[in-house]
């Protein structure tokens, strides 16, 4: 048992840094494009009633031009423009290191009431139902420590910083929002957002065990390698996976975004589904589903090699502990 969780926590680390940091330009370019809201354009057209009738002709003009959808592709070039590549890898470090951290400290969670449920109930076979629940508990355990790292991460690629470090971006969230308070912004949407690993590996885990029971029926392919998943069936699994959960709960990854990239006012602190609402109010569905696209490209390649790649370590590490 307590290989089973080793070779989970340092193979599960280990790729989601790598996953992390292998597709992190397109981790910016979905956050910055979540972080968008039509609201603030409706915002400024009424504070500027009062404005002369050329302005407000050219204004309107050219609020029609941003309100327009703006593809990923001309959301890139946009920040290759203004920035060059610096942007598309700001806060490399700290996405890393939570990704790392993230993964170790679910796979931990995840392993050890897994492992205690097959103890508690006599039986290895869990399912979906079981492997949910499990996922969500595994999900919250992590937050305390993650949940500050998301929001420091978001920051730093969202927010008009300048060249602070991100050391100094994070003392100023510390000092001049809400404190420890502020780094915590958006966690209510965890009572939804703590579903998407949950359905994620849920599916990766359901398909895998089907997979591989049929590699052993098959007298022909039972061999070595039959209780394990190829690399490529890893990558496709995890793909697959990666894309239902992340279409089930989207709507409130980017309102948890789009929380976390304001900046603190007293004033005006809506909560998770009042910022739903609000996005459906101003654009519809494409609106709430804003950012879908890098999401989903970057969610899906990140998925597949974080699980391509824990599969091999998993199996390398468990190899070394038992020799």
């Amino acid at each position: 048992m307590r290989d089973s969780i080793a070779s989970e926590v340092l193979s599960a680390s280990v790729a989601g840094a790598f996953s992390a940091s292998a597709l992190y330009p397109l981790e910016v370019l979905k956050t910055k494009m979540q972080a968008e809201s039509k609201g603030s354009v409706k915002k400024s057209e009424n504070d500027e009633k009062d404005a002369s009738n050329d302005i407000e002709d050219t204004e309107i003009v050219k609020k029609e031009e941003d309100q327009k959808p703006i593809s990923a592709v001309q959301y890139a070039k946009s920040m290759y423009s203004e920035g060059g590549v610096a942007p598309f890898y700001a806060g490399i470090e700290t996405s890393a290191f939570q990704s790392a951290t993230e993964k170790a400290l679910y796979f931990f969670a995840y392993t050890a009431l897994k492992n205690s449920y097959s103890l508690f109930s006599g039986s290895n076979k869990m399912g979906p139902a079981i492997n949910l629940i499990l996922g969500c508990l595994a999900e919250w355990a992590h937050l305390p420590l993650t949940l500050p790292l998301d929001c420091w991460t978001t920051q730093i690629q969202t927010g008009d910083n300048g060249s602070k470090a991100p050391f100094a971006i994070l003392t100023t969230m510390l000092t001049e929002g809400d404190g420890i308070r502020g780094m915590y912004k958006g966690i209510q949407a965890y009572t939804v957002l703590c579903l998407k690993p949950s359905i994620q590996y849920t599916v990766f885990e359901q398909v895998k065990g089907i997979l591989i029971a049929r590699k052993r029926l098959a007298k022909s392919s039972y061999k070595k390698g039959a209780d394990t998943l190829s690399a490529a069936e890893a990558f496709l699994l995890g793909m697959i996976a990666r894309t239902v959960a992340t279409v089930a709960v989207f709507p409130y990854l980017r309102a948890k975004v789009m929380l976390q990239s304001q900046k603190d006012s007293s004033d005006d602190k809506p909560n998770i589904p009042a910022m739903i609402l609000k996005m459906y109010s101003n654009g519809g569905l494409s609106e709430c589903f804003q950012g879908i696209g890098p999401e989903l490209t970057r969610g899906v390649f990140s998925a597949a090699l974080m699980l391509m790649c824990k599969e091999k370590i998993s199996v390398a590490i468990q190899k070394s502990l038992k020799s």
